[in-house]
C-alpha cells in the first residue's frame, strides 16, 4: 500500500490515461486543477467520471463504465462516432495531488468497448484483462482462411502490396478513382487508410476494385474530396484457390476447405 493513503487527511486525486490505437495519449483527473504525471498533462475534467470500481480476485469478468459530458476539446463527438476511441487502452489510478511524482495506486486497466452518445454526453464500457477469458480457447474450423493477409500466420510480404495514391475523382460516398490501376479485383477485401483530411488516421474496408476504381464497404465518417492522399493495401477473399493461385501461399493456408460440414449428416442414398 502506498504511504500517502495512510494519514487521516488524505490528498487523493483520481486519474485516468487513455491511449488511442493511433498513438494519441490523453490524461484526465477528477482534481480541480491540472496535474503533470510522467511527462503527460492530466487535465481537470470534473464532468468525466468512472462508475464505482468493483474488482474481484476470481475469474469473473470485471467491467467499469466511464461516462461524462463532452467538455474536453480533445474528446469530440465526431471522433467518438467515427470510432477513433474504440479499443483505446485505459489505465485508472489514484495519486497524491500534492506530490504527483509519488507512487501511484493502480485501480483498473483495460480497453474501451463500444461508445454511445446521447444528449451531448458519452458512455463507454471498460473491459478488464479478465475479459480475455471469454474468448474461445481454440479456433473453430472453417472452409475459409482464418489468418489475415500479411500477418504472422499468413506470412505474405505486404511491402510491395501497399501503395500511396491520390484520389482523382469522387463519384459518390463510397466510389473513388485513384491515380493507379490494379489488375482485376486486387484490392477487393483490402484496406484503405486515410492519410489526409478529416478522416486521417481512420481505415475503411475496400469492397472491390476494378482498374483505377475502388468501392468501399461503407462511407467514411467525413466527406472525401479529390486530391486526398490515401494508402491502399491488397486484399484476399480467404479462399484456397486465391491463396495458392495468386499468392503461392497454400502452405500457410489456415482453413479446412475439404473438411465435411454438418450438411454431410443430411445426405443419404436417393436424396
Amino acid at each position: 500500500m502506498v504511504a500517502w493513503i495512510a494519514p487521516g487527511l488524505t490528498t487523493i486525486a483520481l486519474c485516468w490515461r487513455l491511449d488511442r490505437r493511433d498513438g494519441v495519449a490523453l490524461g484526465f483527473t477528477a482534481h480541480d486543477r491540472d496535474l503533470m504525471i510522467d511527462g503527460l498533462a492530466y487535465r481537470a475534467a470534473p464532468g468525466m467520471l468512472p462508475s464505482s470500481i468493483s474488482l474481484s480476485d476470481g475469474f469473473e469478468v470485471d467491467t467499469l463504465d466511464i461516462s461524462g459530458a463532452l467538455t474536453s476539446d480533445a474528446i469530440r463527438g465526431d471522433d467518438l462516432a467515427a470510432g477513433r476511441w474504440d479499443g483505446a487502452r485505459v489505465r485508472l489510478f489514484a495519486i497524491d495531488w500534492t506530490d504527483p511524482a509519488s507512487e501511484a495506486l493502480p485501480l483498473a486497466r483495460g480497453e474501451l468497448g463500444g461508445v454511445s452518445l446521447r444528449d451531448g454526453a458519452f458512455t463507454a464500457e471498460l473491459a478488464g484483462p479478465t475479459a480475455l477469458l471469454e474468448q474461445p480457447v481454440v479456433e473453430y474450423t472453417s472452409p475459409e482462411c482464418r489468418a489475415e493477409l500479411g500477418d504472422r500466420r499468413c506470412r505474405v510480404d505486404m511491402t510491395s502490396r501497399r501503395r500511396l495514391v491520390s484520389l482523382l475523382e469522387v463519384m459518390d460516398s463510397i466510389t473513388y478513382r485513384i491515380d493507379a490501376g490494379a489488375v482485376g479485383n486486387a484490392y477487393g477485401y483490402g484496406r484503405l487508410r486515410w492519410m489526409e483530411g478529416p478522416n486521417a488516421g481512420l481505415t475503411s474496408a475496400i469492397l472491390s476494385s476494378d482498374g483505377g476504381w475502388l468501392t468501399l464497404r461503407e462511407a467514411p465518417p467525413a466527406t472525401a474530396v479529390p486530391g486526398m492522399l490515401v494508402e491502399i493495401g491488397e486484399g484476399c477473399d480467404k479462399s484456397l484457390a486465391t491463396c495458392a493461385g495468386r499468392f503461392a501461399n497454400a502452405v500457410n493456408f489456415r482453413g479446412e476447405p475439404f473438411l465435411p460440414g454438418n450438411d454431410l449428416l443430411t445426405r443419404y442414398p436417393g436424396a
